[in-house]
């Protein structure tokens, strides 16, 4: 064939799909109806329920609207848990607000940093391009979750509440990326360090000063009472956020891993990862991730859930789903018969050539046990009660293997010799790399 198509080659293209009467069929079809209605495998839907064995939930889903705040919301709805149970209440919420205006004013001083220690690269390096590509984006992954709780602490909702900006974050971040990159612009022109975070200094007044028009200003200090279930009246009295996430955090997040399944050939299992320039908090630890088998990884989050605690993790999820139903596997669109072809690339091979990354963080809930193994898993979104089971979905196992790529376990989960690999200086990836994608 040659380089071009000539238009021979073009009616030869218009024969072959003349010549199957199926194809004609299929495109009366698909041009009146949305594709999805009729690649959807009715066999798949009516196997599917939202019961399972194992059922931690009892509280109402949050809803992050229109933000991507996922990873926050997945993160604060764990917490939230015990808290809940602390406070003698039946649904309790900590303010996604408040961590999101510290993890903007973080990641921006985060963003400047990394344009001061690459300022002696061209722009059109591959790393600042890709920094630059998305300076203040609203995704994040676990570890800069747990960097947030750590620096700032926690409010409940009521000391700072949602704003029209926090739940829809499109106009302010177009603000901060359009300060951020003249900012960039600025830092690198200038000669010498002193100058450089001088000149950061002022750039840092000016992002607070756009969060807070936006956001509202994070307390320092709030008057925390409250009823409880039985509606008996309660008072902590004058508490900072940092004694407001130790009173009522009951989990220990510093001792939660981050754990994954990249199944590339250059991504050994039992080996650590970091991703080039991925966090938020400067100082803070790095997002350190290990590498295990999927079956371990679905075995740790099982153990977890039938032990009594939810399991936060990191998806693909737009593959393979239907939100009207709340369901997610593997074959739940039947898009081969619809076309006539097949999609043969693998989990690996989706993720080296683009075809994947992690999107959307999200927490289990609760597992379908049977004869030891896990048939389907309970998730607890962050998009409202309008879909699935008032708010809760449900993923049959088929795709947790190929979909699901991160989750957060105690580290003392993890089997001896993996636990020690957590100590293993870790293998730096390029800020590019797929595995360093922020769920959102």
């Amino acid at each position: 064939m040659e380089r071009n198509l000539t238009a021979e080659q073009l009616e030869l293209f218009e024969k072959e799909f003349a010549a199957h009467p199926a194809y004609r069929v299929m495109q009366n079809a698909v041009t009146q109806t949305p594709i999805a209605t009729i690649a959807l495998d009715r066999q798949v839907v009516t196997s599917i329920d939202h019961s399972v064995s194992n059922l931690l939930d009892d509280w109402k889903v949050t809803n992050q609207k229109k933000s991507g705040r996922c990873w926050l919301f997945a993160g604060l709805n764990l917490l939230r848990v015990g808290a809940a149970e602390k406070l003698g209440v039946k649904d309790f919420e900590f303010s996604q607000n408040y961590l999101l205006f510290w993890d903007k004013f973080e990641r921006s001083n985060f963003f400047l940093e990394a344009m001061i220690e690459t300022g002696d690269r061209d722009a059109d390096d591959r790393t600042v391009a890709h920094l630059l590509s998305d300076p203040i984006g609203d995704g994040g992954q676990w570890n800069m979750f747990v960097a947030l709780v750590r620096k700032h602490g926690l409010v409940p909702k009521t000391a700072m509440p949602e704003t029209e900006s926090s739940s829809s974050t499109g106009q302010m971040n177009d603000t901060l990326r359009r300060l951020l990159r003249q900012g960039a612009r600025d830092l690198r022109k200038l000669d010498g360090i002193e100058a450089k975070r001088a000149h950061k200094q002022q750039l840092l007044t000016t992002i607070h000063r756009v969060l807070s028009i936006h956001l509202g200003t994070p307390p320092q200090k709030f008057l925390w009472q409250w009823k409880d279930s039985d509606k008996g009246f309660h008072r902590d009295g004058w508490t900072t956020p940092a004694e407001f996430a130790a009173a009522y955090v009951t989990l220990p997040v510093d001792e939660y891993v981050c754990i994954v399944h990249d199944p590339r050939p250059s991504s050994p299992v039992g080996k650590t990862f970091t991703v080039d320039y991925l966090g938020n908090v400067i100082d803070a630890p790095p997002v350190v991730y290990l590498n295990v088998d999927i079956e371990l990884m679905k075995k740790l989050t099982q153990d977890a859930i039938v032990g009594g605690e939810p399991v936060w993790f990191g998806c693909d999820v737009g593959k393979q789903m239907n939100a009207d139903l709340g369901y997610w596997d593997a074959k739940l669109y039947d898009f081969e018969s619809v076309y006539d072809t097949e999609f043969t690339l693998d989990k690996a091979e989706r993720l080296v050539h683009h075809e994947t990354l992690m999107t959307h963080a999200m927490l289990f809930t609760g597992v379908d046990v049977l004869d030891g193994k896990p048939r389907r898993w309970r998730v607890e979104n962050s998009w409202g009660d309008e879909k699935g089971a008032d708010g809760f979905w449900t993923m049959n196992d088929s795709w947790y293997a190929e979909h699901v790529f991160e989750i957060a376990v105690r580290r003392s989960a993890l089997p001896a010799e993996l636990q020690a690999r957590l100590d293993d200086a870790p293998i730096v990836l390029p800020a590019w790399d797929p595995m360093g994608a922020l769920a959102d």
